[in-house]
């Protein structure tokens, strides 16, 4: 678990370090490769100091205890506002792109609009020309120069110009609404991407979600994100020295018990040995065999009771015999119980 909480502080710092890297790079483009260094430099100091803080926390100095804590709190801050510009750079390039197909999509209409009014303007001139055919012939005036069928005939080329001029707008027109219908497939897909966020200004604010009020909730959410992301690598860091710190603790206790176990296995091995030497001692011999009566410990050892052994060789006293046992015997060499 301890390898695990380190292994989560660094990689959330690492993600964290790259967000923010790229955040002040583009809020300082003009110097993107010294403010990379920058970022990743300060990164790994705040890391660095967070703990090496918590294991001197007792033995620093106030002073450079009160310093090192309010750096760590701003290296803090200035990532979290490193991960603001990177979400806020994201959010813009989507919106860009959503205005950019907006723009389009109107740029559109009004193509197809404009060939909408070159549509009704010609099939207002032909409705002009059918109308003076239609008189001539009200008026029964059909033939003749001037009659409707002469009418009709010199208005031919003109019409074939109205109606060049409608079928190519309603090609124009055709083309305009199939690229239109591409754009408004992709601004579908760009307005699906900030659906979740659409859905909770409006639950937040329990109205339809203008502009602005998305712009106001997406803005909400980046500053939650800021506030648990660079914090929780800190703090997971610390609490992985905390288990370190356990772990050595416990450790420590228990080879202190294993040495105070060994020692005092030392210590009854030791005293055995001198009980062993002790009794080993007990018994002394003096020069001629015999044995001071006063300086025989007897065992609880029961003697049973044997033949008498030969006088030649065993006088009135104590013995050990053969058997490593103490014997007594009388002055007739009887073995005495």
């Amino acid at each position: 678990m301890i390898i695990l909480t380190l292994f989560v502080a660094i990689a959330i710092s690492v993600v964290a370090a790259w967000y923010s890297i790229l955040g002040l790079m583009a809020i300082f483009a003009a110097a993107a490769i010294p403010i990379a260094i920058m970022g990743a430099v300060l990164e790994v100091g705040k890391l660095v100091t967070a703990s090496w803080l918590y294991q001197n926390w007792n033995t620093v100095p106030k002073l450079l205890k009160g310093y090192l804590t309010t750096a760590v709190v701003v290296l803090m801050f200035i990532t979290s506002m490193g991960i603001f510009g990177f979400l806020s750079k994201a959010h813009i390039d989507q919106t860009i792109l959503t205005g950019d197909n907006s723009l389009q999509i109107e740029q559109i209409d009004q193509k197809i609009e404009r060939e909408q009014r070159n549509i009704n303007d010609a099939e207002k001139v032909i409705d002009t020309l059918d109308q003076q055919v239609q008189t001539l012939i009200d008026y029964d005036r059909i033939r003749g120069p001037e009659g409707a069928l002469a009418t009709r005939n010199n208005q031919k080329e003109e019409r074939e110009q109205l109606n060049n001029i409608i079928n190519e707008s309603f090609n124009i027109i055709n083309d305009l609404q199939n690229e239109k219908l591409t754009l408004e497939k992709g601004q579908l897909e760009l307005e699906a991407e900030v659906g979740p966020i659409r859905y909770i200004a409006e639950f937040v604010y329990r109205d339809k979600a203008s502009k602005a009020v998305l712009e106001e909730a997406v803005r909400w959410v980046i500053i939650i994100i800021i506030f648990v992301f660079d914090p929780l690598a800190v703090l997971l860091l610390i609490a992985a020295n905390i288990s370190i710190k356990e772990r050595m603790i416990i450790k420590q206790q228990q080879l202190k018990r294993e040495l105070l176990a060994k020692k005092r296995e030392k210590a009854r091995l030791r005293k055995i040995e001198k009980e062993n030497i002790k009794n080993s001692n007990a018994v002394e011999f003096k020069e001629d065999g015999k044995v001071e009566e006063s300086e025989v410990k007897v065992t609880k050892k029961e003697i049973k009771e044997e033949k008498v052994l030969p006088k030649n060789r065993y006088a009135q006293g104590t013995y050990i015999d053969e058997s490593g046992f103490q014997q007594k015997y009388d002055d007739s060499g009887t073995k005495i119980k």
